[in-house]
């Protein structure tokens, strides 16, 4: 993997745009991958709700302990939802995020970003995060890892129980969503991982299965369909037949790491 990727353009880190969602939440508009955080119908707090935190732990449901990689940290939304969903539910759940970010400007600027009041009550941990890219407490502890989360990932020793999938999309952030990336995450992975992602393009599914994750849709209320992704077979959810879905688009491939360095 060469240390300059042709995608990035670090000029334009430090452009971005407040922008409103429809769940009356905020985000940010990305000047360098020229798309928002978060989508901007679903909502950045909806979203983060509905495709990665509630299925995460509900199909989680009977661990005691996870550890959880964030992927990107971007405004901290996983992360925070993650944190803010347990404390309202009165949840027991033992809770270590890591999470890989390269634009360590935004998450020290977070402290004074405008969340939704459903954060009010983790305040004091999106502040420590903020200034010390850390927080840990008896039941929580976040680790924001700073710089490429290409270089990143393979060194974290902790065996990873879910992923949030999030990076900027394929199309604006492709080495994030590469068969070679899915292999990374794969080798920290338990052997009964999942992975929750709003892509359900076919090549990001392909890269999945093909680094041997069983692939399910996810249906939330007033949400758009996404991604749930397992290394064992799950109950319940709407199993996708890749080899059947091969065969019948026998042209449709994974992306790779060869097309963007």
């Amino acid at each position: 993997m060469k240390s300059v990727y042709k995608v990035y353009n670090e000029t334009l880190r430090s452009q971005k745009e407040l922008i409103l969602c429809e769940d009356g939440t905020n985000t940010l508009y990305s000047k360098e991958f020229d798309e928002p955080y978060h989508s901007t119908k679903d909502g950045a707090l909806h979203e983060s709700l509905e495709k990665h935190v509630k299925p995460s732990l509900s199909l989680s449901r009977g661990k005691t302990a996870l550890i959880i990689l964030d992927i990107c940290f971007g405004l901290g939304y996983n992360t925070f939802a993650t944190l803010y969903y347990i404390k309202k539910n009165r949840l027991n759940t033992k809770v270590h995020i890591l999470s890989p970010e390269f634009d360590e400007e935004l998450v020290h600027s977070l402290r004074t970003f405008e969340f939704p009041p459903e954060f009010d009550m983790i305040k004091h941990m999106i502040e420590a995060v903020s200034e010390n890219l850390r927080y840990e407490d008896e039941q929580f502890k976040i680790e924001i890892l700073p710089g490429d989360a290409r270089k990143s990932i393979p060194q974290i020793k902790e065996k990873i129980d879910v992923v949030y999938q999030d990076a900027f999309s394929p199309a604006h952030n492709p080495l994030l969503w590469t068969k070679e990336w899915f292999s990374d995450v794969r080798a920290i992975c338990r052997e009964d991982a999942l992975l929750t992602t709003y892509s359900t393009a076919a090549a990001i599914r392909l890269g999945l299965y093909e680094n041997g994750f069983f692939i399910f849709v996810h249906r939330a209320e007033m949400m758009r369909y996404s991604t749930v992704a397992s290394l064992k077979m799950l109950d319940g959810l709407e199993y996708i037949d890749m080899e059947l879905k091969k065969k019948r688009n026998p042209t449709a491939e994974s992306m790779k790491d060869k097309n963007y360095v």
